[in-house]
């Protein structure tokens, strides 16, 4: 019997498939757009049995270093993004040329986890991606690695995939790259167990995940990472082998699928629990630890302890229990020096103007 979560990817209306830097190189690590052409191939199929999909693709890097005459992959900031800024275009135009084949016109989107974070920056990316696809674009979506730093990256665009699918409020995500699914360990290193679905965490007993390769900065940890938190917010996940992309894409026969949680995440409290920036963090004793997680109530002066950070009424806060653990995060009402003035205040005690909540409930995730 076939997996309710493989048909629900079957069945998909609208997909990101997100494509690692391995999948398009060979295996010295030379940009391959042969393999590109036969990736376009297997999304083409999709799409012309009624999907919408956006391509969110890895290896800019990876395409600059040959026409940079680099002898590898470049591990200084400064030559990744001499490298990214030459290597952005050969990827665009692969994928340009390959599209092309099928008579599609295909729009670059360049997004850096500030893009994400910032709400304003993360509704204008939404609205861009969504015309493209109105307009029958393929939106190939990339990490702005020319002028992302080491601080404010994606990590191999895995977690850029998960961001993005739920910012189209795509119906899957199917991330391609050079492993066939989820294994407990290395399978290349042998005794490892194949894990072909994941429908809670528990089926994660026991399984290490590894960094990523020389070529890519993604590995099986942020990959797994990512699908966990794309199924978290809703969205079914498929991580197979891009050799595979055909079927992957076609019947979801193959590779490790995550079940999604069963009700979607909003679109504003998945911002608030994964895209956007903290900028401080509030203190709460026990009891507005509980009311905030066990209870889901707003978070009053009263429970507060102490605040750090800078941060302005509208921003996104961390709260944090008295052993630091982050409990929630939401959006704060107050500006940092005000909130300052009414750590610990019963409401009664405030003036009017400062008797709203400090987080209210509804602008509020537990994590």
């Amino acid at each position: 019997m076939t997996s309710p979560h493989r048909e629900a990817i079957r069945t998909a209306r609208s997909v990101v498939v997100k494509i690692g830097t391995t999948a398009l190189t060979t295996p010295k690590g030379v940009f391959d757009a042969s393999r590109l052409a036969s990736l376009a191939d297997a999304i083409q199929a999709r799409m012309t049995a009624g999907s919408d999909v956006v391509i969110v693709s890895s290896g800019a890097i990876a395409a600059g270093i040959e026409p940079l005459r680099l002898s590898r992959r470049p591990t200084d900031l400064a030559t990744k993004q001499a490298a990214a800024s030459v290597g952005q275009v050969a990827l665009v135009n692969a994928w340009s040329a390959a599209f092309d084949r099928y008579d599609r016109t295909v729009g670059q989107v360049l997004l850096s986890a500030h893009d994400i974070s910032m709400r304003v920056q993360h509704t204008n990316a939404q609205r861009t991606l969504d015309r493209l696809r109105a307009l029958h674009a393929v939106a190939i979506v990339n990490e702005n690695d020319t002028v992302a730093t080491n601080e404010i990256r994606f990590g191999d665009n895995d977690r850029l995939s998960a961001l993005v699918a739920h910012l189209v409020g795509a119906d899957a995500l199917v991330l391609l790259s050079d492993i066939d699914g989820l294994y407990d360990s290395d399978p290349r290193k042998g005794n490892a167990r194949y894990i072909s679905e994941v429908t809670g965490i528990g089926d994660l007993d026991g399984v290490i995940a590894g960094g990523g390769s020389s070529l890519g900065t993604g590995g099986m940890a942020s990959k797994l990472s990512s699908a966990l938190l794309a199924a978290d917010a809703g969205v079914p996940v498929l991580l197979a082998a891009a050799a595979d992309a055909g079927a992957a894409l076609a019947d979801a026969s193959v590779g490790t699928v995550f079940a999604p949680r069963p009700e979607r995440m909003s679109s504003r409290r998945f911002w608030v629990r994964y895209a956007a920036e903290s900028t401080g963090a509030l203190m709460l004793d026990d009891g507005a630890v509980r009311a905030v997680v066990k209870q889901r109530r707003s978070l009053l002066p009263a429970g507060i302890t102490d605040v750090s950070g800078r941060f302005h009424g509208g921003d996104v806060v961390e709260l944090r229990g008295l052993d630091g653990t982050v409990v929630a995060r939401g959006v704060v009402a107050y500006d940092a020096t005000e909130l300052a003035t009414m750590v610990g205040r019963s409401t009664s005690d405030l003036p009017a103007e400062m008797r709203r909540p400090a987080v209210h409930a509804d602008d509020l995730v537990a994590v």
